[in-house]
């Protein structure tokens, strides 16, 4: 697949120093003395796999996305999406139980085309660019099976995505989100090959209709293959599907992803191109991203 980056060389939203500062931080923080154990989180996949942090560790993930051709049914934008800062966090509570916040500091729009909005916005008629906060989520995951020799591995995960944009830069949705789905997994091949799988709900807040919702079906299947000790080959299919006539906004999409990891330096690196499978998803797009673990707190005996 083909990348070109438009990007208009007098756009005042570019990068600030704050965020540069604020990678620059946490990068520096992973590099102070910590050491990585285990396998990390599934990045740089979206489907969520069963297995939860080990207890008291935490799991730190920064990554950069860059998308072509997203469209934007709120707003009527369409254009490329670069996510400079992605940023997750995750605790395992105990052997059971694992917490974590996922999100974008800062979302950047190169305007491609416009559309016919369905709510007003804050962007100048001219304006080749826009950008605004992004929503983050909270997740808790519960697993209630362990795998076993025959049997796979089962688990439940619930989230909540809080209104943190501002729908009228023309990106978010600025709604409030629940979701909840359950995960199951198994190893094959002698541990070399994962395959795992999330099927649930998400209750999804209308920004054009005031206390209108609408549920759509979240699913995802993915495969991680043990190429050597330190390289993984993944891929999956994973997204949302909306049955009903959807609210500007709230529209079917979907991606598949391919993509590489690698176990060097301490830390996890990971690489990915993604193509979307539906109107209101990417073209096409890459995913970037580290994960650092370490050893966090004393669980509460």
């Amino acid at each position: 697949m083909g990348f070109s980056l438009h990007v208009d060389a007098r756009q005042p939203e570019r990068l600030s120093r704050r965020l540069a500062l604020a990678l620059s931080a946490l990068c520096g923080a992973l590099l102070w003395g910590f050491s990585l154990t285990g396998a990390a989180q599934q990045r740089p996949l979206l489907t969520e796999d069963v297995d939860i942090v080990e207890t008291g560790r935490i799991r730190l993930q920064a990554s950069a996305d860059f998308f072509q051709h997203q469209r934007f049914g709120l707003s009527g934008l369409r254009g490329d999406l670069y996510r400079p800062v992605v940023l997750g966090v995750h605790f395992g509570l105990n052997r059971n139980v694992g917490f974590s916040v996922e999100g974008s500091l800062r979302d950047y729009l190169s305007i491609r085309e416009r559309g016919a909005s369905a709510i007003p916005l804050s962007v100048a008629p001219g304006a080749s660019s826009t950008s605004g906060a992004s929503d983050f989520t909270l997740w808790t995951k519960i697993k209630l099976r362990k795998e076993t020799r025959r049997a796979p591995s089962f688990g439940a995960r619930i989230g909540v995505q809080l209104p943190n944009s501002d729908q009228a830069r023309g990106i978010g949705t600025n709604a409030t989100n629940v979701f909840a789905m359950a995960l199951v997994g198994k190893h094959f091949a002698g541990e070399r090959v994962n395959v795992f799988g999330n099927l649930g709900v998400g209750i999804l807040t209308s920004t054009v209709e005031a206390g209108a919702q609408q549920d759509v079906l979240t699913y995802g299947l993915a495969a991680i293959y043990r190429l050597t000790e330190r390289v993984d080959l993944l891929g999956e299919v994973a997204g949302r599907y909306n049955p009903r006539v959807p609210v500007p906004g709230l529209e079917s999409q979907a991606q598949a992803r391919l993509g590489a990891r690698l176990r060097a330096a301490g830390f996890q690196w990971d690489l990915a191109g993604a193509a979307g499978l539906t109107k209101f998803s990417p073209r096409s797009g890459l995913t970037f991203g580290v994960t650092y673990e370490f050893k966090g707190f004393e669980p509460v005996k």
